[in-house]
């Protein structure tokens, strides 16, 4: 049985473009007010599917053979590899459900919904994924890199017209926290095994490094943290209220940076009996400060929460 996690993810974008607005021109996605910088959810989960599938797992939500299909010519071809067309992908019995559940690993994670129907359910099937984020948001205000315009060498529509103009928008230093759930209860509807949980453990410390795009270079994971619960009715509240940046204004890089874990850590030996095991990765050049020592999150924690660390990689 899965337990109930809460996951604190912070990581950091130098010169780079964490999250573009596609209806603002793909301008890094801002909360202008506070000057913080954005990232949805479904840009996380995309950086997480995409590592999935280059280590061979099964995407539901991905190109098949490099071909965009719709989702219903998604499942029907996962059927075709086991049952040579057999299957009416319309209708699944809970045998073939469970089968198909256990084929496409982000399903699993994230959930979905299918326009097929089943034995048990109506028009569509909906798996409520067990793990969740919501957005993301710098721990610092952010500033735009003044736009560049960018060309490209090939003509439009055909036309050698000089190429296209575009434009470059970046930002300067974004220190990015993500808070994340992972439901105990509706990992057994969706089939989530430990091993999907360890592999998801991984992927959210490698994917983004090794996923990035030209305007995605610069993004570099700096802390990953899932605090493992006893029950599965338990939660503590969003991570992200218990750190805070020493410094919020004029950040360039992550040598100037220095987290706050004191309110963090605190919590922790509140709710000390309800936690199972604190799965970590740290990147060596965050420092965290706990009473006045900085360092490594292994260094710091007293020792009945230091026991319970658990390395991720």
């Amino acid at each position: 049985m899965i337990n109930n996690s809460e996951i604190l993810f912070l990581y950091d974008a130098k010169l780079t473009n964490p999250n573009g607005d596609i209806d603002d021109e793909n301008r890094p996605r801002m909360d202008y007010e506070r000057s913080l910088n954005l990232v949805s959810d479904v840009r996380l989960k995309r950086y997480i599917r995409d590592y999935l599938q280059q280590l061979g797992n099964e995407i539901f939500v991905g190109k098949v053979d490099g071909e965009t299909v719709n989702a219903t010519e998604r499942i029907k071809r996962l059927f075709e590899q086991k049952y040579e067309g057999k299957v009416n992908v319309n209708k699944l019995s809970k045998e073939e459900q469970n089968w198909m559940l256990d084929q496409f690993i982000d399903v699993r994670m994230f959930g979905a919904t299918m326009p097929i129907k089943s034995e048990d359910k109506g028009s569509s099937m909906t798996f409520i994924g067990p793990i969740q984020f919501n957005w993301g948001y710098s721990l610092n205000k952010v500033t735009l890199v003044e736009s560049a315009s960018i060309t490209s060498q090939f003509g439009s529509d055909g036309k050698n017209d000089g190429g296209n103009i575009g434009k470059d928008y970046r930002v300067y230093y974004s220190f990015l926290a993500f808070h994340g759930l992972i439901s105990g209860h509706r990992a057994a509807h969706t089939r989530l095994k430990e091993d999907d949980v360890r592999l998801f453990d991984q992927a959210m410390v490698k994917a983004i490094p090794l996923n990035a795009t030209r305007s995605k270079v610069g993004q570099y994971p700096r802390l990953y943290l899932r605090v493992e619960y006893h029950s599965p009715e338990f939660v503590a509240g969003d991570l992200r209220d218990f750190v805070r940046l020493e410094e919020t204004e004029g950040l360039r890089s992550i040598s100037e940076v220095a987290l706050r874990a004191d309110a963090l850590v605190n919590k922790w030996l509140e709710i000390n009996n309800e936690i199972v095991r604190i799965h970590y990765w740290q990147d060596s050049h965050l420092l965290l400060n706990y009473e006045g020592q900085k360092g490594l999150l292994a260094d710091l924690l007293p020792s009945e929460l230091a026991d319970k660390l658990v390395p991720v990689l």
